[in-house]
């Protein structure tokens, strides 16, 4: 839990950050995916498991995996981050690779999971993996004053519905904001028309974020317990990043700094209020780092 003071007399607020970035693993996906490994029965444990995803997931059920004493097997885009690769690589994890712009994820990872009799723990779409992902919040609510407001990163879905389900049992006069890319931006879509929408994956640097619709199981709770969803440009994570890297000491990742680029950017309005903040991981390597804050690597 961080504060800073500089950032309260910006905003006129104050913020109470939650570094998952110091969660083992690099981000709070660690959580849901022991708990949903953890969860497993012996016969399971004994077959193996598979994901899907473009790096934090793939660590985090890769590192559960091992810690479980089951085998990880991970589907992931071909441009995810090496260092994110080569972390699930790390944990012992076997790595497919697909095209994240052609290929259909979801389609993919259950043929794999048929294919090979493995359990498949999905990154959102999985009861164990929310509840485990809204530790989140409720650590939030534990170690902070009460809190008039949560931002949380969006991508499919399964952290902001963990953290909105436990703040609507213990705290219910919280709002909870989502945050995702403005190239991605399904959720956002979603709750104006009231329905579950598919949109085309944009190009963007939060590469944690970059889904085609909210999930099946995460849509229900989205449209039931967030107060709404909010959209970033590429160039408002990266000044949100260089205000972390710069101000706080930390290293963030794009999809991580997300919800604070949205209050840095001023799109959600939070005057005198107590926020929290979610700054969901930090798996991003020193080259990009600089690439980014320089202003070398082309934004969408």
């Amino acid at each position: 839990m961080l504060s800073s003071r500089t950032l309260d007399e910006l905003l006129g607020a104050r913020l109470t950050l939650k570094a998952e970035t110091f969660q083992l693993g690099g981000a709070f996906k660690f959580r849901g995916a022991f708990n949903a490994v953890s969860s497993l029965g012996p016969d399971a444990r004994a077959q193996g498991v598979c994901a899907v995803s473009s790096g934090n997931h793939a660590q985090a059920v890769a590192l559960a995996s091992r810690l479980c004493g089951t085998r990880a097997t991970i589907l992931m885009p071909s441009d995810a981050p090496a260092l994110k690769r080569a972390a699930t690589e790390g944990y012992g994890a076997e790595v497919i690779e697909f095209d994240r712009y052609h290929d259909d994820r979801d389609r993919l990872v259950r043929a794999l999971a048929a294919e090979r009799g493995l359990a498949l723990v999905h990154p959102f779409d999985d009861p164990a993996v929310i509840a485990g992902q809204g530790t989140v919040a409720l650590e939030l609510l534990e170690q902070a004053d009460e809190l008039d407001v949560v931002m949380v990163p969006v991508g499919g879905g399964g952290l902001i519905s963990g953290c909105a389900t436990v703040c609507a049992a213990l705290s219910p006069h919280t709002r909870v904001i989502g945050v995702e890319p403005l190239a991605s931006d399904d959720v956002a879509r979603s709750l104006s028309s009231g329905r579950r929408e598919r949109v085309q994956v944009g190009r963007t640097i939060a590469d944690g974020q970059q889904t085609p619709s909210p999930g099946e199981l995460t849509w229900p709770i989205i449209r039931a317990l967030v107060d709404s969803v909010v959209t970033v440009a590429d160039e408002e994570i990266v000044a949100a990043m260089r205000f972390c890297f710069e101000r706080l000491k930390l290293v963030v990742e794009p999809s991580g700094a997300s919800a604070l680029a949205a209050l840095i950017a001023g799109s959600v309005p939070v005057t005198g209020l107590r926020v929290g903040v979610v700054l969901s991981g930090g798996n991003v390597d020193a080259v990009r780092v600089g690439s980014l804050l320089g202003g070398e690597e082309p934004q969408a």
